[in-house]
């Protein structure tokens, strides 16, 4: 089986990109989200050690939100406690699929977290900024010093994207998406 794995700032288009490729995609920040919506002990866990901002469940995103604003140290606290359940979740995915040719892997600190393997396929999703922010805008909750918040915790891009071995420029079209997948998905089998 090889990984496929899909990097690039937030709001440039991953998990659009992922989706392409037809393979399984575990997608982390889904994963994340179905764990504050449905999980009682990562509630309990984060009630615990953020008492005065997570106190309802499930989990809303707005107590999340205020809790890393409000707080430094908040963040760090809640990337402990949540990306060792999302660690879980993907090591099953990969189990469940490890008959399948590919899997992709949506997962924004890869390689802050150093999940990633030497033999994955690093791909880096390149798109204009002005673009990136106008779709992130777009987003329910859009908060510009959250995305600072999450921009600080990251890898540079330029890192990301010189240790990739293929580089999408995203224009967030169907037609140019499709053919460098197309591409990559040739390059690779």
């Amino acid at each position: 089986m090889i990984r496929i794995c899909v990097l690039g700032d937030i709001g440039s288009g991953k998990s659009y990109v992922a989706k392409n490729f037809g393979y399984p995609v575990f997608n982390a920040d889904k994963e994340v989200g179905l764990l504050y919506k449905k999980n009682k002990k990562i509630f309990k866990r984060l009630n615990k050690v953020l008492p005065n901002y997570i106190n309802s469940y499930p989990i809303e995103k707005n107590e999340i939100t205020t809790a890393i604003l409000q707080n430094k140290s908040s963040l760090k606290k809640i990337i402990r406690i949540v990306h060792l359940e999302v660690r879980k979740r993907m090591n099953n995915f990969v189990k469940k699929y490890k008959n399948k040719k590919f899997i992709v892997l949506d997962i924004p600190l890869l390689l802050e977290n150093k999940i990633n393997k030497k033999t994955d396929i690093l791909i880096f999703i390149d798109s204009k900024k002005y673009d990136s922010l106008k779709r992130l805008k777009k987003r329910k909750n859009f908060n510009h010093k959250l995305l600072k918040k999450f921009r600080d915790i990251q890898l540079p891009l330029a890192f990301k994207k010189k240790k990739s071995q293929f580089i999408i420029k995203n224009d967030f079209t169907k037609k140019t998406v499709r053919k460098h997948v197309n591409y990559i998905l040739r390059k690779i089998k």
